[in-house]
């Protein structure tokens, strides 16, 4: 008998999720538009940057055939910015995620797009959160994945690639431990319910199990105080209704 899948998506799934995600290349060689499911890739002519899926950009890394450009938020500058919000500036939530793409009118003025209103999509992958475009000091819903896998295989194109490592794993114990605090104590961040906004898709991910865990512990603390109150109120009840009974005996 197979066994049952898990909840949610495990983390090898968010990692392929992952290489959904749009990055810019320099290309080496030129190369013409290759027909994918998502639609056609641009055609690559060096030294024009391009953006394409992270799968190809790997690919075309190995080959030599392209250098990735890293975002913006990957740098270390970058990085120390966003470590220094999550263990000092703010430490209850996480940093807030990119803002959505603005559109530029004929007079020079940029608006926000809004999803409502203006017919697009605002997630990932269709968000270009990993591009050469990407802002600073913000991390996208993937950032864990896609910087493990930049790391892994275009380490030589990302600036001070150790200390880049350094500070990812600094940010994400720092992120892990809010995330625990938030789980296990949410009375002491005064919320109701928590929010996980700017929360990664791998964090998500890895401590779903954990998540479901305490919120499976709190639901049954809370049914077995709930039992407890209506037996307490039952036999205040039944005492009232003898006392009653011994009055009416005594009258």
């Amino acid at each position: 008998m197979a066994l049952p899948l898990p909840q949610g998506l495990v983390p090898s799934e968010v990692a392929f999720l992952c290489e959904m995600e749009l990055v810019t290349v320099v290309p080496r060689q030129r190369l013409e538009s290759i027909d994918l499911l998502s639609g056609s890739t641009p055609r690559l002519r060096p030294p024009h940057r391009a953006d394409l899926p992270l799968w190809l950009a790997i690919l075309l890394k190995k080959q030599r055939r392209a250098n990735i450009v890293p975002p913006a938020w990957l740098h270390p500058e970058s990085l120390r910015e966003i470590v220094a919000y999550e263990t000092t500036v703010d430490v209850k939530d996480w940093a807030p995620p990119p803002p959505p793409p603005v559109r530029a009118d004929g007079r020079g003025n940029s608006t926000r797009l809004n999803p409502y209103q203006d017919d697009v999509i605002l997630s990932p992958p269709f968000l270009p959160s990993c591009t050469s475009s990407a802002p600073a000091g913000a991390l996208p819903y993937h950032w864990f994945e896609f910087a493990e896998m930049l790391l892994a295989h275009a380490s030589d194109d990302i600036p001070s690639a150790s200390e880049v490592r350094s500070l990812l794993r600094d940010l994400q114990e720092a992120r892990a431990a809010k995330m625990r605090s938030k789980v296990t104590h949410p009375e002491s961040h005064g919320e109701g319910v928590t929010s996980l906004r700017g929360v990664g898709a791998m964090e998500l991910a890895e401590s779903r199990g954990f998540v479901t865990g305490v919120a499976e512990g709190i639901r049954k603390i809370g049914a077995s105080a709930e039992t407890m109150r209506r037996e307490e109120e039952e036999e205040n009840g039944q005492d009232m209704d003898d006392d009653l009974s011994d009055d009416d005996m005594g009258l």
